[in-house]
């Protein structure tokens, strides 16, 4: 099982395992020295290369349960690929976090009485250099808790130097291209940070407010037309009163080209023919305000209005401002949006104007971080031509040379990038990449690299730098190829790495990142970022709902680890990652995860006390007898269902695999049946599966498997970068059926003495009529294992003598247990038909409740998700007891 010839100082002579498995002290100890040692990217210059990038968590962050999810299922990949020999290279950073880093300064700075303000921008900027270097590391740490075989040796920053300048080089190139430009547009403005912000960091909130029906007089005199709002102050900025063309009620007023005018401006505004008027809501008459509304600017646009001539009513900090044509009252300047919303509601209601007012829920924006309510806001914005840059990521995604996993993310991928918008780039902040464009006095813009080149551009013009900062997605998209050494295009990471093998991501992210990363890496690397995208859910609270801070639902990955160690939440985060699911987080699991890694410490510890130590041969040892042959078998079948299901991307069932061969199998069965047969081939066939078992293990549960490697004998090298198994043995299908047959008849004896109270110890006779030779064959020469874990003192060949007796199958046999003098056969009998009488009853009930639709429709969820594992139970309780009646004929 060698790799590389290096001796760890882990690893010694067979030393004998603590009594008790103990998660806390192996994993820093284990951690320290892989990443010590340098084994998470061995030098393998000449292996295959196989690549994954990190999506870079920001700065600011601390581990959350989605990071534990995402990096674990990464970690599983890159350790695989590693074991298999390959040159894998896990590219590990953090994101600079422009608004979420400043925002966090900004906090510290307030607490001490000080502001951003007091400071040029230079000096601030130091200030943000100064905490991260305090406390920008803390998520980096966490990651090392969980295990992620990251290469920190080349730990990435957003805003190092070599990244900055590629962000720089695309922007400059971006915009002599034509793909960048700066455009006049709605932005979502978040007035307590002052900036724009994307689409996900705005957080939708249900809020109680009111819908206001409002009277706009016909300019003509000839009576009103009624709009409703739930914004009453954006009348200010009103430019159209839109209809739906198809709508009756209004053909008239369109066909004579009827006006408004507004209450409060006087301004006097055309009705437009719009389809986004729904005749069948309220009047069917839509107030439009292009400057302060997402729908509203489509509908100006429509309408003929410039995006220069829309009318802005707000501020920065959306207080009330003058319109362009100078109609908005004096009194609402400088007035809060919503102290102006309620001086202007009590104008209406003083002027006769206000029909109506309802109470509504209202889906409210609000910014995740400044908690203040968004504004959709016209301005002067920084923006990518996404829709050209759309095309090349689509073709790559219907030709195959990306595969997006599931493939039923396509569907969701083509109608977001065939319906994809301008793409605002541009922040108001101070911490971020500055946009490297220059202003001259007369306004004219130059955008260069630097600002010598800007001059030289400009001439002698006077020249000012853009103030803002691009948006942190427009530089992470850049993460596949920057971080490798782009734009040097002879960097040797870049020429072996690019492109990437594979990226993990949340579905959440798919638009925000992963799309973006394919626009910037086909467009510049003429080339797909990475060949697969593997799309997982979101981990939600044990009852379905989405974790939230609010709900008090969070759950702590740290927490876990604390209680139940890495490798046990890394294990469920794999067992439970289902392709096309989310994941509910359920501790007990977590908990049973940890008893599975006791359970093989415990088996380790067996096999080190009767003489079994590490295997020093990669292939399966020779073996001859049943038992033996029949393991190494079940290796063979199980390394198959690993790689096919880490090929499939399945990390449910490769989970599934180990576990299940690692505790049936081995620990339960070819423990069970070893037991006293410890010669020289038993010995070694045993060592060398427990080691299989160990790297088959390992990306699953790295810690207790390293642990465990290095405690079993000497070895040449670390686990981590041992092989993966190739037995080089077939599947013998002989001694498969015979120890099949065994565990059959000892599984089946054993649940039939439970059902019918029998104690496991019980010494019993069994009868077999007319065996088959194979079966006289099996029984005969594994005597000794029957009478050690089946507990039957004799099998007969012939028929049981009359009375009651329990049947019990192994394979085309059947066996005939007297019952006579074991127990009192009428006693057990009642015993069983009262209790399968009361499971009936339960299951019957509980399958009238499920079929009543008032039931399914109106019961809370969790309560009806009890009540089908309710009647799940009582039917599988009824159809055992049902069983344990008929083995007593």
């Amino acid at each position: 099982m060698t790799d590389t010839p290096e001796a760890s100082p882990e690893t010694a002579p067979e030393a004998a395992l603590d009594k008790t498995f103990d998660p806390a002290q192996i994993e820093a100890k284990w951690y320290q020295h892989w990443e010590g040692e340098g084994l998470f990217r061995p030098e393998r210059s000449d292996a295959q290369p196989f690549t994954i990038v990190n999506p870079p968590p920001n700065v600011t962050g601390s581990l959350h349960i989605g990071h534990a999810l995402d990096n674990t299922l990464q970690d599983i990949v890159i350790r695989h690929e590693r074991l298999k020999g390959k040159d894998a290279l896990w590219v590990v950073g953090t994101d600079h976090a422009g608004i979420a880093t400043q925002m966090v300064v900004e906090r510290q700075m307030e607490a001490k009485q000080d502001k951003r303000a007091n400071y040029t921008r230079e000096a601030f900027i130091e200030k943000v250099w100064e905490w991260k270097a305090e406390s920008g590391g803390t998520i980096t740490g966490q990651l090392r808790r969980l295990g992620c075989s990251m290469d920190w040796s080349r730990e990435q920053f957003t805003m190092d130097p070599h990244f900055t300048k590629a962000v720089v080089k695309v922007f400059v190139d971006l915009h002599k291209q034509g793909l960048i430009y700066r455009d006049k547009r709605l932005v979502n403005w978040d007035p307590k940070f002052r900036t724009a912000i994307s689409d996900l960091e705005v957080e939708t909130r249900e809020t109680n407010g009111h819908f206001w029906h409002i009277k706009y007089p016909l300019s003509d005199g000839s009576g009103h037309i009624h709009v409703a709002t739930t914004r009453p102050e954006t009348m200010l900025a009103d430019m159209a009163v839109a209809v739906n063309p198809e709508d009756a009620r209004y053909k008239e007023l369109l066909a004579r080209g009827a006006t408004v005018t507004l209450p409060l401006t006087g301004r006097e505004i055309p009705i437009v023919a719009d389809e986004h008027a729904d005749p069948e809501l309220g009047s069917g008459a839509v107030k439009i305000t292009p400057g302060h509304d997402f729908n509203d600017f489509e509908v100006g646009k429509r309408a003929g209005f410039k995006a220069g001539d829309m009318l802005n009513m707000l501020d920065a900090d959306a207080k009330l401002c003058q319109t362009q044509d100078g109609l908005v009252p004096a009194q609402f300047i400088g007035m809060d949006r919503f102290e102006a919303r309620k001086a202007i509601v009590a104008f209406l209601e003083d002027d006769g104007l206000l029909e109506k007012v309802e109470d509504r829920v209202i889906q409210t924006p609000f910014g995740d971080r400044s908690g203040v309510v968004i504004e959709p806001w016209l301005t002067d914005q920084w923006y990518v031509d996404a829709q050209t840059l759309a095309g090349p990521p689509m073709e790559a995604v219907r030709s195959g040379a990306i595969e997006i996993v599931p493939k039923t993310w396509e569907k969701t991928f083509f109608n977001w990038m065939e319906n994809i918008q301008p793409w605002c780039v541009s922040r108001q902040l101070w911490w971020g990449h500055r946009i490297p464009a220059w202003y001259s006095e007369d306004g004219e813009i130059f955008v260069a690299e630097t600002e010598e080149e800007a001059q030289a551009q400009a001439g002698n013009k006077k020249l000012t730098r853009d103030n803002d900062v691009l948006d942190t997605w427009f530089s992470s998209a850049l993460w596949p190829f920057a971080t490798l050494g782009w734009p040097d295009e002879d960097a040797p990471l870049l020429k072996k790495h690019y492109p990437n093998d594979l990226l993990v991501s949340g579905f959440d992210i798919l638009f925000f990142w992963d799309a973006r990363m394919a626009m910037q890496g086909i467009h510049f690397m003429k080339e797909v970022p990475w060949k697969r995208l593997y799309l997982h859910g979101l981990v939600r609270a044990a009852d379905g709902q989405k974790m939230s801070k609010s709900k008090g639902n969070v759950v702590d990955p740290l927490g876990l680890i604390d209680k139940y160690g890495a490798d046990a939440l890394r294990f469920f985060m794999a067992a439970m990652e289902s392709q096309g699911r989310d994941v509910k987080m359920d501790e007990k699991r977590v908990e049973g995860y940890r008893n599975f890694a006791t359970k093989l410490w415990n088996a380790a510890r067996f096999c080190q006390s009767n003489g079994i130590v590490a295997s020093t041969s990669i292939a399966a040892p020779k073996a001859t007898t049943a038992v033996n042959k029949w393991i190494i078998g079940e290796v063979v079948e199980t390394v198959a269902l690993l790689d096919k299901a880490m090929a499939d991307l399945r990390f449910d069932a490769a989970a599934n695999a180990i576990y299940h061969f690692v505790w049936n199998q081995f620990c339960d069965w070819y423990i069970e049946l070893i037991k006293g047969s410890f010669d020289d081939e038993t010995k070694a066939v045993a060592g060398w599966v427990l080691d299989q078992i160990l790297v088959m293990l390992h990306p699953f549960m790295p810690f207790v498997t390293e642990e465990l490697w290095s405690k079993m004998g000497t070895r040449e090298n670390d686990l981590i970068v041992a092989a993966w198994p190739a037995p080089d043995a077939t599947v013998d299908a002989g001694a498969k059926a015979e120890v099949e047959w065994l565990i059959a008849l000892i599984g089946n004896l054993r649940g039939a003495k439970s059902e019918l109270g029998i104690a496991p110890g019980a010494r019993l006779t069994a009868y077999v009529a007319d065996p088959s030779d194979a079966t006289r064959a099996v029984i005969g020469r594994n005597g000794t294992a029957i009478d050690r874990l089946a507990r039957l003192d004799a099998i007969h060949f012939e028929a049981a003598p009359a009375g009651a007796a329990m049947q019990v199958g192994a394979g085309d046999a059947t066996l005939a247990i007297p019952l006579e003098g074991v127990i009192d056969i009428a006693a057990e009998k009642a015993r069983l038909e009262k209790a399968m009488a009361a499971s009936v009853k339960e299951r019957d009930s509980l399958d009238k409740r499920l079929g009543n639709p008032a039931f399914v429709e109106k019961a809370k969820p969790e309560a009806i998700d009890k009540a089908r594992a309710d009647h799940a139970h009582h039917s599988a309780e009824a159809e055992r007891l049902a069983a344990a009646l008929a083995r007593l004929g």
